[in-house]
């Protein structure tokens, strides 16, 4: 099987928040990949984000690690300016960062709604407001763009998810932000758009996809029959930031192997 062609980011800049591990490390490394200089941002994992850095180092880009909580406007603040102090701008921004605290409905605490909403909600409107600023500061560069966002957002966003209603309502938020800031942007050549992954195999789920058990009935939810590999999602992450999307915007690609195609209906429900 020959390799996919990938977009050319030579001469670009990225920022990508929670990339210390699984689908936003693997963003890192595929931006990279297409040429891009990557700040790794991280909240508790600097080891996982001197791996994510390592590897975007091996592309021959530059690549820095940056801690910081999403949820803090002055952490958000300090990431982008870090980063400018390194790359000189910034032209793609992924909104990844996210975290589950999951509980029935009633038994979910308020501590665990305000975080999970301002990690992965807030989160995300904070680095999209950093990133138009800075699109704003530095005027056209490398792009068709004025500047490229992409806001990571999941299946969730459309089906309900029983025992975690935080992380669900968040992201249907997500998508409506996106969806905004890309109709009000869109005069000044902001892109906007976001990725929905559906089952991704990564550190949060492994108990799930490593055991043959629990992935065959995990695969039932899936018309495709497998777990997605966060490659896959990066994959779309560079298309979305490259000019081959450029008349994309407001956008959610879905990247999900059918799930959201309701399977149970297959047999006519």
């Amino acid at each position: 099987m020959t390799e996919p062609i990938l977009p050319d980011l030579t001469g670009q800049s990225a920022i990508v928040t929670g990339a210390s591990s699984g689908i936003g490390q693997a963003c890192a490394i595929a931006l990279a990949e297409c040429g891009a200089n990557v700040a790794v941002n991280y909240y508790g994992s600097p080891d996982g984000a001197q791996e994510t850095v390592d590897a975007c180092l091996e592309h021959g880009v530059k690549a820095i690690s940056l801690a910081g909580d999403v949820s803090k406007e002055e952490d958000v603040a300090a990431l982008f300016a870090d980063a400018i102090d390194h790359f000189g701008a910034i032209d793609i921004a992924v909104a990844n960062a996210g975290i589950q605290k999951d509980a029935a409905f009633t038994d979910l605490t308020k501590a665990d709604w305000d975080r999970v909403i301002g990690v992965n909600l807030t989160g995300q409107f904070l680095v999209m407001q950093a990133a138009v600023r800075q699109f704003r500061a530095q005027g056209m560069r490398q792009s068709r763009a004025l500047g490229k966002i992409i806001a990571m957002s999941s299946v969730h966003d459309v089906i309900p998810w029983a025992g975690h209603v935080n992380y669900a309502t968040a992201k249907g938020g997500v998508s409506m932000l996106m969806k905004t800031a890309a109709q009000e942007l869109a005069s000044e050549r902001i892109r906007v758009n976001a990725v929905s992954p559906g089952a991704i195999a990564t550190a949060i789920n492994k108990d799930v996809w490593s055991d043959p058990q629990k992935a065959e009935a995990l695969n039932a939810l899936i018309p495709y029959a497998r777990i997605g590999q966060p490659r896959e999602i990066a994959a779309a992450v560079v298309w979305l930031a490259s000019d081959a999307s450029d008349y994309v915007n407001g956008h959610t690609l879905v990247v999900d192997g059918g799930m959201e195609l309701y399977p149970e209906f297959r047999d006519n429900g």
